[in-house]
């Protein structure tokens, strides 16, 4: 199995990169490959920007990712409530090559951030949208106030409870 985990975020020191690679390493069984967006970096996705470029290669290898893939974990920061700008330009670019950008793959959606919200208002948003862009959803996981509950020195979470879920959800990826 493979799964492909990336956070939707293109901070270099992303806690929500940490939280998507501990997870995805948690798949006893599994080929995991972290993906960083930043390596995807595109113009601002618009009709006339789309008119000039076509499809980029970038979107295209990014989209083949996710195809070549037997499951994928993603983990959202927030920005204001929402998607970081360089996800939804990312996935804007990628929802034009094909509205199923998530190929029908097994998908965990998780959630980050340093306070206690831990990024749930993104994750439900992303989390309500999945079927509309063909994301099988198995779980969707939020970790809220993330170095109260991750040792970042050993790469752990130390939150059994959370773990716990986390390893259940993994599960379900097959």
């Amino acid at each position: 199995m493979k799964i492909l985990a990336f956070a939707a975020s293109n901070n270099k020191k992303s806690i929500n990169r940490q939280l998507a690679a501990y997870t995805a390493g948690l798949h006893s069984h599994a080929q995991v490959e972290v993906i960083d967006i930043n390596d995807y970096e595109l113009p601002i996705f618009s009709d006339e920007r789309e008119a000039q470029l076509g499809k980029p290669e970038l979107a295209k290898q990014f989209f083949n990712k996710i195809g070549a893939a037997d499951a994928i974990i993603i983990s959202f920061a927030e920005h204001n409530g929402s998607y970081t700008a360089a996800y939804k330009n990312l996935f804007d670019w990628a929802s034009r090559i094909s509205k199923e950008v998530f190929q029908n793959k097994p998908a965990l959606f998780l959630s980050t951030s340093p306070g206690p919200g831990g990024a749930a208002s993104v994750l439900a948003v992303a989390s309500q949208s999945a079927k509309y862009f063909s994301a099988d959803l198995k779980a969707s996981i939020s970790v809220p106030s993330f170095y109260d509950n991750f040792d970042v020195e050993t790469n752990q979470l130390t939150n059994h409870e959370l773990n716990n879920q986390l390893l259940q959800a993994v599960g379900l990826l097959g």
